[in-house]
């Protein structure tokens, strides 16, 4: 098999290379915003655990990484395509990506972690991103979690339907 050409000269992808950040990329601060909004509390990239994720939520014991679809192949994703420059270090490296995944995900629930995984392609909209984070995190109650607190959705639907009843012309 005949490798493709790079389309940019060696110094123009070095730059390109150098310039992928590791932390607080755009999808990554997509999510810290959401979820900051819906009310919860996280730490970031804690080096004390296993993967360094990229959320920590202490008191859910969860773990939640932002993965970006071609540094960890994300399976079945178009942004997953490996180059077709100088591909056996890619598929050497992609794949140590993933196998450094499993192992991190392993030590952590073998601590006592849960672990979710959201990827950069899930971050479509706005309401995609609330609707993904939804399906990893459990509602927040007002109140410190008291017996009989409304979730902070609930609390939201409620004001909106009082401020519609109030309304002039109601």
């Amino acid at each position: 098999m005949v490798a493709a050409m790079d389309r940019v000269d060696p110094a123009t992808r070095s730059r390109i290379m150098a310039s992928v950040r590791g932390r607080d990329t755009k999808p990554e601060r997509t999510i810290r915003r959401v979820a900051h909004s819906l009310g919860y509390r996280f730490r970031l990239h804690r080096r004390d655990l296993p993967g360094c994720p990229d959320l920590v939520f202490p008191r859910l014991k969860l773990a939640l990484f932002v993965h970006g679809c071609f540094w960890h192949s994300h399976e079945m994703c178009r942004k997953a395509r490996p180059p077709t420059s100088n591909i056996r270090f890619w598929l050497e490296k992609l794949s140590g990506n993933r196998e450094r995944d499993r192992r991190a995900y392993a030590a952590l629930e073998l601590a006592g972690w849960r672990v979710a995984v959201i990827w950069e392609c899930e971050l479509g909209s706005s309401e995609s991103v609330y609707a993904r984070l939804r399906e990893v995190l459990p509602p927040r109650t007002g109140l410190g979690g008291a017996i009989g607190a409304h979730s902070v959705y609930e609390r939201v639907d409620a004001a909106t339907s009082i401020k519609s009843r109030n309304a002039p012309g109601s």
